[in-house]
């Protein structure tokens, strides 16, 4: 579909605003249009299509973890939330509501949330079609937010407008425990670097040997086939726990098995390795292996994991698995405002752009809902300033070199530089108040 088979933007006008998807983005972006009084449809292909990863008939379904990274404002995802909030993200104020313990981290009751989300719909004129959109509308503004896993149909209808091949990689989902079946008398209660004695995380300690011994199982567990259409492309920043066992044996103790700041109450000591369990519901039934992403068997995932100190009769609510993450080259497709460079009445929300991350997908989300209303209102589509977390991500997506284009977590490499240089633990900080008055005087501004 090209521009000149669309709509102008006066007939567009005439009709509601249609949004493709109901993840995170498209929740996202559909009360940022009905809260400023726009008629909006929001398409759901749940209940009567489920994607191989997605099991609830709830919008805004957390597929992977629980958590939404950290919620410290020196932290990059962490200044993103705040921005966020300051923007009136419903996401963030449903994630902020129904909060799990987590740490420093904003973790949350997946049930609780996507209920939360909906019930705040109910408040407004928004209506919600539970229907499969299989091609592109031609007579209304369009914000597609189908997310990573997006349908085949749809998938080529918007290949056939973009001219471009889908790019691709794979993502992986950690597996849940059940909370009885943890031997709470190996496991300990800490969070990294907590001295108030609660601690938000369980965690499993291992000695030398039998780290060894369970890197030995991970490192050559069954891994399930992959199709004939599927290749092995991961994204570096969720890359499966036996892909990096097998870059070395010390690999692990560098990322998610890494002991530091972590003291065994039971000797004294640091461990040599520790897995961290984290809460998954709010009634605290169910515990998320932290950075335990993988495509191993099930069986397998049952024999290795077992072998984790305290999970030696866990009981799996949820196995890890794989799934095929696909995003637009947007460098090549889209302007800053998300709209599609030939059709200004076709935007692109979410996962899809090429962000990575529940806040991050959220994010593009609240851009194009507001981008949405100022095109309406023919008001300025101006970015927020790249000194702030939605501005970098806006420019990453946008300006990066389209022939080598990656998927990205939200982080502080990506924000225009510190005009001084700042020792590392300040620039946190540093970017952070920068960011959020920058924020704050083109809000005003805009």
């Amino acid at each position: 579909m090209k521009s000149d088979t669309r709509n102008t933007q006066k007939e567009a006008l005439s009709k509601p605003v249609i949004i493709i998807g109901g993840g995170l983005a498209g929740c996202e972006a559909a009360w940022q249009i009905s809260r400023r009084g726009f008629d909006t449809l929001l398409y759901e292909m749940k209940p009567a299509l489920f994607s191989p990863a997605h099991k609830s008939p709830l919008l805004a379904e957390l597929v992977c973890s629980n958590s939404f990274r950290s919620n410290a404002i020196e932290n990059a995802v962490g200044l993103l939330k705040e921005e966020m909030r300051t923007m009136g993200s419903l996401i963030i104020e449903a994630a902020d509501a129904t909060a799990v313990p987590a740490g420093k981290a904003l973790a949350v009751d997946r049930t609780l949330f996507s209920n939360y989300i909906e019930d705040r719909f109910s408040s407004t004129g928004l209506q919600i079609i539970r229907k499969e959109i299989t091609s592109i509308p031609e007579d209304s503004i369009v914000i597609i937010a189908t997310g990573p896993l997006t349908s085949e149909s749809l998938s080529e209808s918007i290949s056939s407008v973009t001219g471009n091949e889908y790019l691709y990689f794979y993502d992986a989902i950690s597996p849940i425990v059940e909370a009885h079946s943890i031997d709470y008398n190996m496991a300990f209660r800490a969070s990294r670097y907590d001295d108030s004695g609660k601690g938000d995380y369980l965690n499993c300690p291992m000695t030398r040997g039998e780290y060894e011994r369970f890197w030995t199982e991970i490192s050559g567990g069954d891994e399930v086939p992959l199709r004939d259409f599927e290749d092995r492309h991961f994204f570096e920043g969720c890359l499966p726990v036996e892909i990096l066992a097998r870059r070395g044996p010390k690999t692990l103790l560098f990322g998610p098995m890494k002991p530091v700041g972590l003291t065994d109450p039971k000797t004294g000591k640091r461990p040599h390795a520790v897995i961290q369990l984290r809460q998954e519901n709010s009634e605290g039934t169910l515990y998320n292996l932290v950075g335990f992403q993988t495509k191993l068997t099930w069986p397998e995932q049952k024999r290795i994991f077992r072998m984790i100190p305290g999970l030696e009769k866990a009981e799996f609510a949820r196995y890890g698995s794989i799934h095929r993450n696909t995003f637009i080259n947007s460098p090549a497709l889209l302007k800053k405002s998300l709209q599609f460079h030939s059709d200004d009445n076709l935007f692109f929300a979410g996962q899809l752009t090429g962000v990575e991350g529940y806040v991050e997908s959220a994010a593009m989300g609240l851009m194009a809902g507001i981008n949405v209303c100022r095109y309406i209102e023919g008001r300025n589509m101006k970015e927020p300033p790249e000194t702030t977390a939605l501005g970098a991500l806006l420019r990453h997506i946008t300006n990066a070199d389209y022939k080598t284009f990656q998927p990205m977590n939200v982080n502080f490499g990506l924000f225009a530089p510190l005009e001084n240089r700042a020792p590392k633990k300040e620039r946190g900080r540093l970017y952070a108040g920068r960011s959020i008055d920058a924020l704050k005087k083109w809000m005003k501004l805009s």
